[in-house]
């Protein structure tokens, strides 16, 4: 009997997330991931220099490297690439579900990004997420930037340290921490409510904070879905910021 279309599709998908590798390239990013036993890593190509400053790293990580010529470095990733002479093959983190990650800690705070594209921005928010004590940043699985060297580099390390979960729908993960207990706010510059003022009477409880890509903003659908809308409470009348900086603001405001 021949297999429905969705049902091979579903098995081609999954076959294809097996088969996923990422190149991660940059001093930081490289150190961090070796040094991460969680990370399954399967190629590291490296220059002398690179080699001599990752020493301990490599040493940790048990893996073999490959010594490259620093005019010709052949791990292959764009050539504009600022590797710095490392570049390490891996295969990317699975951080597990929803409720491990975001149940647990006391006054937990998360970030979720309706359709954040740029690996720059995720991975800066990423960054400030371990910094403020995030317990994850969530995207959804498609129309959210995945895991890339670009965002591994960005993150200067966070990523191997800070879960970064990709759920299918953003909508359905907003009404499950809602029925976690979370509170969940929605950024949008042109909401009445500001963080502080919404968070008045509940900083004890967990709170989620949504935001969307820079421009088109909160889709409709999550618009419709969050608890409510607020605003970063801004001096004068400029217009707006960088995702990545108000993801910053927003879990710094919102801190207990």
């Amino acid at each position: 009997m021949k297999k429905p279309k969705w049902v091979v599709e579903k098995e081609q998908a999954r076959k294809a997330a097996a088969a996923e590798t990422v190149w991660l390239f940059g001093l930081h990013a490289v150190r961090d991931a070796l040094m991460n036993p969680n990370r399954q890593k399967l190629r590291l190509i490296v220059t002398r220099n690179a080699r001599d400053k990752l020493a301990e790293a490599i040493e940790f990580s048990g893996i073999e490297p490959e010594l490259a010529d620093p005019r010709k470095f052949t791990a292959p990733i764009d050539a504009g690439s600022v590797h710095q002479g490392a570049a390490l093959e891996v295969k990317p983190l699975d951080w597990g579900g929803l409720a491990e990650n975001c149940i647990g800690r006391e006054n937990p705070r998360v970030i979720l990004l309706d359709r954040v594209t740029d690996p720059h921005n995720v991975g800066a928010i990423l960054r400030s997420a371990e910094v403020l004590g995030a317990s994850a940043v969530i995207g959804t699985r498609h129309h959210s930037a995945p895991e890339t060297g670009a965002l591994a580099k960005t993150a200067s390390g966070a990523l191997e340290r800070q879960p970064y979960l990709r759920m299918r729908n953003l909508a359905d993960t907003i009404v499950e921490l809602q029925n976690m207990g979370f509170l969940v706010l929605g950024l949008d510059g042109e909401a009445e409510a500001t963080i502080e003022g919404a968070l008045s009477d509940g900083r004890d409880r967990p709170v989620a904070l949504v935001l969307g890509a820079e421009g088109p903003g909160l889709r409709q659908k999550t618009k419709e879905t969050v608890d409510q809308l607020v605003k970063i409470d801004a001096a004068g009348g400029f217009g707006s910021l960088n995702v990545s900086n108000a993801a910053a603001i927003a879990l710094y405001a919102s801190r207990p």
